[in-house]
């Protein structure tokens, strides 16, 4: 399986190391509620088809990436940069306090 890293172009998976599910949202850090901690760190989806993970090059620039991968059958869609795939929880906190 072949990763596109946007830094240094396609590269084996050996390079790579996964990192997570990209579509959890962690609870905000200030928050005591267990259910939504242990949620956040136990439960897992086993979805059939495309997914959003997180992957790292860690045997090359040390990028984070967001991957889109079909988990049927391994084909990847799109690789982007974390930074640029979704806002940072910063960002998102400004946005939820001017609404």
């Amino acid at each position: 399986m072949l990763i596109s890293c946007p830094h240094c172009g396609p590269r084996d998976v050996s390079e790579f190391t996964y990192q997570g599910d990209g579509n959890r949202v962690r609870p905000d850090h200030a928050s005591t509620d267990i259910g939504a901690w242990n949620a956040y760190v136990y439960d897992r989806v086993n979805i059939a088809g495309e997914h959003n993970e997180i992957w790292q090059h860690s045997g090359g620039c040390r990028m984070h990436l967001s991957v889109t991968r079909n988990t049927l059958t391994h084909k990847i869609s799109s690789s982007t940069p974390v930074q640029a795939a979704r806002p940072t929880q910063k960002a998102a906190r400004k946005s939820r306090t001017k609404a």
